[in-house]
């Protein structure tokens, strides 16, 4: 039986793709890790864990990243063959607020399972990137091949080092290191920080929705499944283990990015938001949105467009994001609606 350790399997990435992975499979074990912090609501977490704990054979530990001694104590017992780490503090702007929280699961936590790999070998490690290593650069679609030197938030500076020692670990010690750098990721049982699900919780309430960059941001909307199929398609093709001429290993080490290659502007993106709303009964058909809707600047740490280049995806593993943000939006309409109402 192979084990596969997910750390964040509480979260919006690791629920979905630990609940596929249970689902589709007998023959594995996952162990699951999150330390169940209340960045957002935690009701929205235990639902996720709840649906994942039907299974028997998942495991969860409630956990931080940072614990050195639990990150080797789990590896020491459970001897994962594959890890997949998505757990990390989330959020551009949280970072500004909150640094400690960011260098504490994205920057220890991350060096934690790497170290753990070196010591316990593993066919591969994935892990969660972010479109966010981009920062401002403005060539579009966004390239893996691309520089990406200059982060605008400290959240996609450490998302940026996680790629950096990722390299450094599958050079020295030949771990197979594959990176995923995400774009908007959104659907039903999402996060609440999320533009979509906000716009939602404050619509009902009748508040106002403010949309940054005067409604000119665009950004690369990728459906939940879509994230999901990606991870595990990745996961089973580690970076291939070989020899450069001087003998020496060449780093297995690979970067993707996943996206739906289709940016829509934030105008448009609200305006589907709203008629999936009504058309679930979230709101009713004579909401005034018009009256609703606030015009504002770009916010700090904030890019104007995010617009994914998948075509080594597509090459390498015949697969690209295709669930368009209609569909998608629906379906978390529907989901909102049966979660809260």
């Amino acid at each position: 039986m192979k084990t596969i350790f997910i750390t964040g399997t509480s979260g919006f990435i690791g629920s979905n793709l630990a609940k596929r992975l249970l689902k589709e499979n007998n023959d594995i074990q996952i162990i699951g890790l999150d330390n169940m912090n209340n960045y957002y609501d935690v009701i929205l977490k235990d639902y996720r864990l709840n649906e994942l704990e039907k299974f028997d054979n998942f495991t969860f530990i409630k956990g931080s990243l940072a614990d050195k001694e639990l990150i080797n104590s789990i590896f020491e017992k459970y001897k994962p063959s594959i890890v997949v780490n998505l757990a990390a503090q989330a959020g551009v702007r949280y970072s500004i607020e909150n640094p400690d929280a960011y260098i504490e699961s994205n920057v220890i936590g991350f060096y934690n399972i790497l170290e753990a790999c070196r010591h316990n070998p593993v066919e591969h490690l994935v892990y969660a990137s972010s479109s966010s290593v981009y920062g401002g650069n403005t060539k579009v679609p966004f390239s893996t091949e691309d520089k990406v030197d200059n982060p605008i938030s400290l959240y996609a500076a450490t998302k940026k080092s996680n790629e950096l020692f990722a390299h450094t670990y599958s050079k020295l010690y030949n771990i197979p290191t594959t990176g995923l750098r995400f774009f908007t990721v959104y659907g039903p049982a999402g996060r609440p920080d999320m533009a979509y699900f906000g716009f939602t919780n404050k619509l009902i309430k009748g508040e106002k929705i403010k949309i940054f960059n005067y409604g000119n941001c665009k950004r690369d909307f990728t459906y939940i499944d879509d994230i999901v199929e990606g991870i595990i398609r990745v996961m089973q093709k580690p970076p291939e283990k070989k020899n450069g001429e001087d003998g020496l290993p060449i780093p297995p080490y690979k970067v993707y990015n996943i996206g739906n290659s289709h940016p829509e502007n934030l105008l448009d993106f609200v305006n589907i938001l709203q008629e999936e709303l009504v058309r679930a009964g979230v709101l009713p058909k004579d909401y005034d949105f018009e009256s609703h809707k606030e015009l504002v600047p770009m916010q700090a740490g904030d890019v104007p467009i995010t617009y994914a280049d998948t075509t080594p995806l597509e090459k390498e593993f015949g697969f690209k994001p295709s669930t368009s943000l209609r569909e998608g939006l629906r379906k978390f309409a529907e989901w909102y609606k049966e979660f809260y109402k």
